[in-house]
């Protein structure tokens, strides 16, 4: 069952850095000096987007370790409440339009960090659907990603399936 997004997760989902840090923090916890540089960012602008994730839960913090030189850091870890996680406008329309160009504008700087070898497939098309075969179709991609799981010792892949209505030709 899907969780429905409140609007103090959507205004922390609506920044394209933040859906970074989520997949940075993924496989493996990471500090806020890592992040900084893996994002190319000052540490007191990574750490405020940090702190908006871990305040709303989808980035957890863990113990605090001694570090390489001595110091001590607090690595974080991803929690995946992402995951299934229905992204409608609560009471702020626009807010589930900035978190879809958030993730578009993530995306898209994966793929450009990834390198211009990275590609492994990408399609584009148009279609005309009534709203419960919209349904299915998002149903029934969701059941195609799951089937694929998740292999420990498979490559790491990036993926993103976004549907939106069209404007309509006048």
């Amino acid at each position: 069952m899907e969780a429905i997004a409140t609007t103090e997760e959507l205004k922390a989902l609506g920044h394209p850095i933040r859906w970074r840090i989520l997949r940075l923090c993924l496989d493996r916890a990471l500090t806020n000096q890592e992040l900084s540089l893996k994002l190319d960012l000052a540490p007191a602008t990574t750490l405020r987007h940090v702190r908006a994730l871990v305040k709303t839960g989808f980035l957890a913090a863990e113990e605090v370790r001694t570090g390489e030189r001595g110091a001590l850091e607090r690595p974080y870890r991803a929690t995946q409440r992402t995951w299934g996680l229905s992204i409608l406008d609560a009471d702020e329309p626009g807010l589930s339009q900035q978190v879809d160009l958030a993730m578009l504008g993530a995306h898209r700087a994966e793929v450009v960090a990834a390198g211009p070898d990275a590609g492994r497939g990408v399609s584009r098309g148009v279609l005309r659907l009534r709203p419960e075969r919209v349904d299915e179709l998002n149903r029934r991609i969701r059941e195609v990603v799951a089937e694929f799981g998740d292999e420990e010792d498979g490559e790491p892949l990036s993926y993103l399936w976004s549907l939106a209505a069209r404007p309509k030709e006048s």
